[in-house]
């Protein structure tokens, strides 16, 4: 187990462990005084930014290895549009279409359109992953991109209970191969 993996398995279980534990019983519970709040928010917060330091670690190295030349958002989106064309630039309510590939940083296909057919949602309407809503809208029709999704923009903690473990950074390798506008 690597330094990165210890850290990130000793943030994320210090995590749990303060949050599941309590000393008050059921019959005796009393609310947080307002320092027992900042304390606790203060606690919450260096565990989150904690865990964002190590996943941004994660995504640099596996962009090194595969010599992606990836670029991130103020949200924490990571990204690369290796192919651009010409095409229509995405607006929220236009329906996209795109070939893609999911994969866990260790290279695990996860998901893919060879094998479930190409994805098609309506931009800004939710029901994708957050981070594939964010990065889509830096896209025009034909443009060729990767997209790197820390958990907070991905599956998050649970997963997606199927292929995506928990916790799990997730990249998109895709293509935007059609652009119908809302109208």
């Amino acid at each position: 187990m690597n330094i990165v993996t210890k850290t990130y398995f000793w943030l994320s279980f210090s995590l749990l462990l303060f949050l599941s534990c309590s000393d008050n019983t059921e019959n005796d519970k009393k609310p947080l005084s307002t320092k027992e709040k900042q304390e606790k928010k203060e606690m919450l917060e260096k565990a989150n930014k904690g865990l964002v330091k190590i996943h941004n670690e994660r995504i640099i190295q596996f962009a090194k290895r595969r010599k992606w030349n990836l670029t991130q958002t103020e949200t924490g989106l990571w990204y690369e549009i290796y192919k651009t064309s010409n095409g229509v630039p995405v607006k929220t309510g236009d329906v996209v279409t795109l070939k893609y590939s999911i994969i866990l940083l260790d290279g695990t296909l996860c998901y893919s359109s060879d094998s479930l057919g190409l994805k098609s949602f309506k931009v800004g309407q939710g029901g994708v992953e957050s981070g594939l809503e964010e990065g889509i809208l830096l896209l025009k029709n034909g443009d060729k991109a990767r997209l790197v999704m820390p958990p907070y923009m991905a599956w998050g903690l649970p997963g997606d209970g199927d292929k995506i473990p928990p916790l799990s950074i997730i990249a998109y390798i895709l293509e935007l191969v059609d652009v119908q506008n809302e109208n």
